[in-house]
């Protein structure tokens, strides 16, 4: 026992009392805390604000709104929206929507909203008024509606070129867009009252006759946060099995019930950490307290495991039943067992934990900052743990006297000793040519799912929200609006910056813009393009008797002028002196195939025709800025495509952020376990042995989602973080156990301290813990924590003679029996660990949420993956690595 072990022991035992006092105040001032929690929903905490797109969608925000847009579609069930009664539920529909605090009155978009109007060719020039005729007064008491108003009304949509955008392909419906406030440290928007608010407009007014269709990223938060509050049930129901788990294993309500206490603690401190932080728990991230009760219970559960080693038998359990029946008794009292429990698992539990903690800190290199809000609360609740099971749950267990404890050491017995043939088999894993070959079937597997785990797609592989299921009414809606309109929201605008009043004196830069919208509109996936010079060849046309032949782009300056002056920049098509216009690109869907073919095709044209340069708005502004002061026009032709807005930029650039971040994490992670592993086991060999099968079950990892089409996300990306550092556990469990059973060579004498040549189990047992009566600790005593010599007592005196004592010394444990003790000891510990985690996320298969389902079923997979990966791939590697060249013919005695 070294220095700190002996110093953290006079902290937590020398005033336990005192010690779970303050555990007691903490915990209610954290549960206090925890009760002020709200939910926190943010559009800009989940996009990466750096990001070049991010940079153009904030510096374009407040001229072409961001991508926090909401569709309204007010369908009639009859297929025909040409009736008094829609048309009065479209406009208060409308009304009700431009009513919303949240709305940006200006942006907002309907049959109904004066910014919907059209042009056409008359006699005498251009003609134009809102679609809506002002005399056409639905909800006025009195009016009475003609087929000539509707028959009018259609022409003006047809007029208009709003069919399919605003006005269903079928004429069954329409739709009112709105565009969100955008959000700044002033303004916070509330999203869940934002989807109320929603909600309640489509109660209002969906009846017999008009069904109402709900999409944008406030609906989803709204629907997410709803799905999310399941939760709750499904932790309940967690508790409940993983009580039961612990009693089956531990055979005492006691003891499950104080693992579960400690764990539970560790969920309360970590939420009222999140509040004093000054977080609110994101939706996305209401999973966080699964994972933190399940690493907790998980841990403690090793914990419980070497305190009924304890309590039992005196020590770890090795040995036949009859040796075991022997060591009973050397049982000693709940306080001496609570101590030995907390040294024995303060080294590799911390370890343990820490490397859980890194596996969660290294997700913030995501500059999402949801995501840093995930990682930041793991690894303190994580952190947290480290106190809870290594401090709260022994001075618990100090206290705790069980019941029958003869009965249930003879089911302790029978639960050693009832899977000693599966692990007398495991432990032929660890010979030479079984390690072998062993280890050339990882390295096949390990290159097939590297090879399948390669084709995961980056970013969303299902059509719809994928965090919501299928048959969710969001994606029920947006698959609706989808088949009955032309657009959706599955938008990306491409900002083109240009010089000042670009689109009436610059025909090469509207021909460029032109061109890239012809380009784009025949890439594959993409359903329409609009652009100002598109709508400008029109207007061009109805100045020349609505000619096709003049529908071009005039190259006179006066007559583009004339073509682009009726525009203003409400219609979204330009910002207010034209140095900006958006290119705005509809697709049939958000896949992420879809979004890097038309990511690749912009740069690919942007490349070719000279049309991007980093800090070009910059440029352009000191150059217009030094031009007056010469009393000079500052004219250019040069255009800057910059990329990205639109719900599909913002898309783009989490993907982006993804690919690029995606392997640094993982490397990061195998780095900090194996430094970890280095640090505590002082050797580079045995931290390879731990991290090795890690890796393998990561890319395994990988090919699960490609089987399951499930796209790599942010969402999923941390996903596999937390497996990597949660799954490391039983690797570090299971080493630590056989290191203590490999060590060896200590001396008679430190142990026989009364000189009387005769060691006493108390004697031994100082020893094997380091500390010597009179409070010294041997320098042989990191080497003397495994050696067990009990079992020699053949003439069962009590006493080891030296004779009995060398015989120990000349019995060096080799790497097969090492581990068979290690099985034996910790293997039903390690399963329970495992069915454990895997109880607790394999509840969220039943979610109402998509993506927390698909989340269960990956960490389900990856923790007990990695369990099997541990005890099958960890001991053939320990043969290589640490002991090639051992004779070890070790057969198992059963």
């Amino acid at each position: 026992m070294n220095r700190f072990e002996r110093l953290a022991e006079r902290l937590v035992f020398g005033n336990r009392a005192l010690v779970l006092a303050v555990f007691v105040l903490v915990t209610a001032a954290m549960a206090y805390f925890a009760s002020q929690l709200k939910v926190d929903a943010g559009f800009n905490k989940q996009v990466p604000l750096q990001h070049e797109y991010m940079r153009t969608f904030t510096d374009y925000q407040a001229d072409f709104g961001g991508a926090n847009r909401v569709l309204i579609a007010v369908m009639a069930k009859d297929g025909n929206m040409f009736s008094k009664e829609y048309m009065a539920t479209l406009e208060n529909v409308t009304n009700d929507v431009i009513n919303l605090d949240a709305t940006d009155d200006a942006k907002a978009r309907s049959l109904f909203t004066p910014n919907v109007r059209y042009i056409e060719v008359v006699e005498d020039g251009l003609s134009g008024e809102n679609v809506i005729p002002q005399d056409f007064t639905p909800n006025l008491e009195g009016f009475e509606a003609t087929p000539e108003q509707f028959a009018k009304i259609k022409d003006n949509i047809v007029k208009a070129g709003i069919t399919g955008r605003l006005v269903a392909k079928d004429y069954s419906g329409s739709m009112v867009w709105a565009d969100l406030i955008p959000e700044s440290e002033v303004n916070k928007l509330d999203y869940q009252a934002v989807a109320k608010q929603l909600e309640a407009i489509r109660t209002k007014y969906e009846n017999e006759n008009t069904t109402v269709h709900i999409i944008g990223f406030a609906k989803m938060v709204g629907d997410i946060s709803d799905g999310a509050m399941s939760v709750i049930k499904f932790f309940l129901i967690t508790i409940a099995f993983t009580w039961l788990l612990l009693y089956l294993y531990s055979s005492s309500m006691k003891l499950a019930s104080l693992t579960v206490l400690s764990a539970l603690v560790s969920v309360v401190w970590m939420l009222g950490a999140l509040k004093l932080m000054g977080f609110g728990i994101d939706p996305m991230n209401m999973l966080t307290p699964f994972l933190i009760f399940a690493i907790a219970v998980s841990h403690g559960e090793q914990m419980i495991n070497r305190f009924r080693g304890e309590i039992f038998f005196g020590g770890l359990e090795d040995g036949t039943v009859e040796q075991l029946r022997l060591k009973a008794r050397h049982a000693v009292d709940p306080k001496t067992a609570a101590i030995r429990s907390f040294h024995a698992l303060l080294i590799p539990g911390t370890v343990a934990l820490l490397a859980g903690c890194i596996g969660f800190g290294a997700i913030m290199v995501i500059p999402i900052q949801m995501i840093r809000e995930l990682a930041i609360t793991a690894t303190v609740g994580v952190a947290l743990t480290i106190i809870t099971d290594l401090v709260l749950l022994p001075i618990l267990l100090s206290y705790t006297k069980l019941r029958k404890l003869d009965k249930k050491r003879e089911f302790r017995l029978r639960q050693l000793t009832q899977f000693d043939k599966i692990w007398a088999a495991l432990s032929k894993l660890s010979r030479p040519n079984a390690a072998a070959t062993v280890l050339a079937i990882g390295a096949v597997v390990w290159a097939i799912a590297w090879w399948h785990g390669n084709k995961v797609m980056i970013g969303d592989a299902q059509q719809g929200v994928a965090e919501l299921r299928p048959e969710a009414r969001y994606n029920q809606d947006a698959e609706l609006i989808s088949s009955k309109f032309a657009l959706g929201v599955d938008t990306m605008n491409v900002i083109v910056e240009a010089g000042p009043s670009a689109c009436t004196t610059s025909y090469k830069a509207m021909e460029t813009i032109d061109r890239y919208a012809w380009h784009m509109a025949n890439v594959d996936g993409v359903e329409q393009v609009i652009t100002l010079p598109m709508a400008a060849k029109q207007v061009n046309a109805g100045w020349n008797d609505g000619s096709p032949r003049w529908k071009v782009l005039p190259r006179d300056p006066d007559t583009l002028r004339q073509s682009t002056q009726s525009f203003e920049t409400d219609s979204g098509l330009l910002n207010a002196d034209c140095s900006a216009m958006p290119v705005t690109i509809f697709t049939k869907d958000h896949k992420s195939t879809t979004i890097d073919r038309i990511v690749a095709e912009t740069k690919k044209f942007r490349d070719d025709n000279n049309a991007y340069e980093p800090g070009f708005a910059a440029k352009r502004d000191a150059a217009v800025a030094k031009a007056q002061e010469n009393g000079e026009n500052y004219v250019t032709d040069q255009v800057n495509f910059r990329m990205a807005t639109g719900p599909l930029g913002v898309q783009a650039a989490t993907n982006d952020t993804v690919r690029e971040k995606e392997h640094l994490i993982l490397w990061l992670l195998y780095g900090a376990v194996f430094a970890m592993c280095w640090i505590s086991f002082k050797s580079w060999r045995a931290a390879l042995c731990v991290a090795l099968p890690l890796m393998m079950v990561t890319e395994l990892g990988h090919s699960l989602m490609v089987q399951l089409d499930i796209g790599m996300k942010v969402n999923t990306l941390t996903v596999v973080a937390l497996g990597v550092g949660i799954g490391v556990d039983y690797g570090i469990y299971i080493f630590a156990r056989m290191r203590e059973a490999m060590s060896h060579r200590i001396e008679f004498v430190a142990a026989d301290k009364d000189r009387d040549f005769s060691v006493t189990p108390e004697e031994l047992h100082a020893l094997k813990h380091g500390h010597l009566e009179d409070g010294g600790a041997h320098p042989d005593a990191q080497t003397a924590t495994a050696a067990h010599f009990d079992g020699l007592d053949r003439d069962a005196d009590g006493r080891l003679t030296r004779e009995e004592f060398n015989e120990g010394q000349e019995h060096l444990r080799t790497l097969s029996e090492s581990y068979f003790i290690a099985l034996k000891t910790t293997g039903i510990a390690i399963f329970y660990t495992a069915l454990t985690l895997a109880v607790g996320v394999a509840m969220w298969i039943f979610s109402d949420l998509k993506f927390q389902a698909d989340m269960g079923i990956m960490l389900t997979f990856m923790f007990v993956v990695n369990m099997l990966a541990a005890i099958v791939f960890l001991p053939a590697l320990c043969r290589w690595l640490l002991r090639p060249k051992e004779k070890d013919d070790w057969v198992a005695q059963l």
